[in-house]
């Protein structure tokens, strides 16, 4: 449950690698591009009605580009309903105790992974604020934590322009239209696991469905 990362459809997609390994378990992706921590919170119900045994949650990139990037907030007020489409760490702490409260009322074994960029190195810094925040949550209700900025490095002395409703416009023309240059963009951003510094490309996919299924410890 997650975020574009989560999605795929924008990329690589760890949670078809994540299948792939794990052939004898149905596994469901709840990704929505663009989703904060209060959508996942909002969409829980529709998790919980499928009966999982299992979610695994990912989320905080676009909270950290909420808060951190102005020019975003009309998209993320409008299409995601973030409060002034701004993230606040007192909100997403909120948030996320609540989402991660209500999995382990119905007995839902919960895994919480944390997300990475190498975008910029101001985006990186809050994204880490917003992580430390999470694994708080997480280890205060024994939830295990998963830190993938240890196996894809966050680009803290990275510098690329603020994040705009236009570059966000251009994800989804790029998505619809079945764009998939990856490696050609991510040279030219001067990115490693990224092709726009946010999204995985497909190597990176690979790399993070298996490191996900390692920790998941199931076989």
């Amino acid at each position: 449950m997650g975020d574009s990362l989560t999605w795929g459809g924008y990329g690589g997609n760890f949670v078809d690698e994540v299948a792939q390994l794990l052939p004898a378990h149905e596994v469901i992706n709840a990704g929505i591009g663009g989703n904060t921590v209060i959508n996942l919170l909002a969409r829980l119900d529709d998790m919980l009605a499928l009966e999982p045994d299992g979610v695994f949650v990912m989320t905080g990139g676009n909270d950290a580009i909420s808060y951190s990037q102005p020019g975003v907030r009309t998209y993320y007020r409008l299409t995601h309903g973030a409060p002034d489409g701004r993230m606040t760490p007192d909100l997403f702490t909120r948030s996320y105790r609540d989402l991660l409260t209500r999995l382990q009322l119905h007995y839902i074994q919960t895994w919480v992974g944390l997300e990475s960029t190498e975008y910029s190195g101001e985006l990186a810094e809050t994204l880490q604020m917003f992580n430390a925040l999470a694994a708080e949550e997480a280890r205060a209700l024994n939830v295990p934590v998963l830190d993938l900025t240890a196996y894809f490095p966050p680009g803290t002395q990275s510098h690329h322009p603020p994040v705009t409703e236009e570059y966000i416009g251009l994800i989804g023309k790029r998505a619809r239209a079945g764009w998939s240059d990856y490696e050609r963009e991510r040279e030219r951003g001067g990115f490693t696991w990224s092709f726009d510094g946010m999204h995985i490309t497909p190597a990176a996919a690979r790399r993070m469905g298996a490191v996900i299924v390692d920790f998941l410890g199931i076989a």
